[in-house]
């Protein structure tokens, strides 16, 4: 029992005076031990259990993996003289610790030497290169037709295909600022432009054109559509004044022929009886009289002959 007590207690002298001399390194991690503030040795780059003498060196470490950089906006005029807010961003690793450690020290200085190398590289080539060449895509294209139908001149737009593109633009702005950046012992590894966009200024010109354009769009789509509305009526006032002329000559011939029959029926009437028949038409003309009617007739009148033989009888 003495025995076992006397193993625990020399495990743990033994675990004790061992621990300041070892450290571990993450996957993630690369380290450097350092003496006295002056790098002792190799980079460390095998994750794992280290060795160091203790209370004398120390160990600095740094990461192994891809680090984001997001600069601030900046204004920056184009070739042709349009100001603009570029927004750019970068992805980069510490490729060699101790170049890194002795002249950045650490991430936030590497991110404040970045700051002047990247921004500086980005405005330079930007303010050589025309607005176009930044914002389209190399494969960028549009069908003229579709412009000609928005009602915007063909000739007014420029329809070509950049010479670069922005994809080529963002890797000169990486490969120029990769030139600078081993000596800190930094890869660069990428570099996007995130945004960019005009002035205020500038961004209010450009959208009251948009409006003025849309607006003028807008008029000529309602002045077409007047136009067509104008056409179709038109359309139907003769489609309706055909319609009203073949019913008002099919009425006349309906009419003409009611007329014709009526008067052949007239006449069959007449020809059997002619004195019945103009007694009869009397007969209607004293029936279309009111009842106080008064009648002042000529004695020879064909009114009055009725009215005699009546009153001989």
């Amino acid at each position: 029992m003495n025995r076992l007590i006397a193993i625990v207690v020399i495990a743990l002298i033994a675990f004790v005076a061992l621990r300041p001399a070892t450290f571990v390194i993450d996957q993630s991690e690369q380290g450097i031990k350092v003496q006295f503030g002056e790098p002792v040795g190799d980079v460390i780059t095998e994750p794992g259990l280290h060795f160091k003498l203790p209370f004398v060196q120390d160990v600095r470490r740094f990461d192994k993996r891809i680090l984001p950089w997001d600069g601030d906006v900046s204004q920056v005029p184009t070739l042709g003289r349009e100001f603009i807010l570029v927004d750019a961003t970068a992805r980069w690793r510490i490729a060699d610790p101790l170049k890194f450690m002795q002249s950045v020290r650490d991430e936030q200085g590497a991110r404040t030497r970045l700051d002047d190398i990247i921004d500086s590289v980005v405005r330079d080539i930007i303010s050589g290169t025309d607005l176009e060449e930044i914002v389209r895509s190399a494969d960028w294209s549009v069908d003229a037709k579709v412009i000609a139908e928005e009602g915007v001149p063909v000739g007014e737009v420029d329809l070509d295909k950049p010479k670069k593109g922005r994809e080529r633009l963002e890797q000169e702005i990486r490969v120029a600022a990769a030139k600078q950046t081993p000596e800190l012992g930094i890869e660069l590894v990428d570099v996007r432009l995130k945004r960019i966009n005009y002035i205020d200024s500038v961004r209010a010109q450009v959208e009251n054109r948009m409006v003025s354009e849309r607006q003028s769009i807008a008029e000529r789509f309602r002045s077409e559509g007047q136009g067509r509305s104008q056409e179709i009526l038109g359309e139907m006032q003769r489609e309706l004044r055909e319609i009203r002329s073949e019913a008002e000559r099919q009425a006349a011939e309906i009419r003409g022929k009611a007329d014709a029959e009526a008067t052949q029926i007239y006449g069959q009437a007449y020809g059997a009886d002619p004195e019945f028949y103009a007694f009869m038409r009397t007969l209607e003309s004293y029936s279309a009289m009111g009842p106080n009617t008064t009648l002042m007739l000529d004695a020879d009148s064909e009114f009055y002959r009725y009215l005699q033989s009546t009153r001989r009888r």
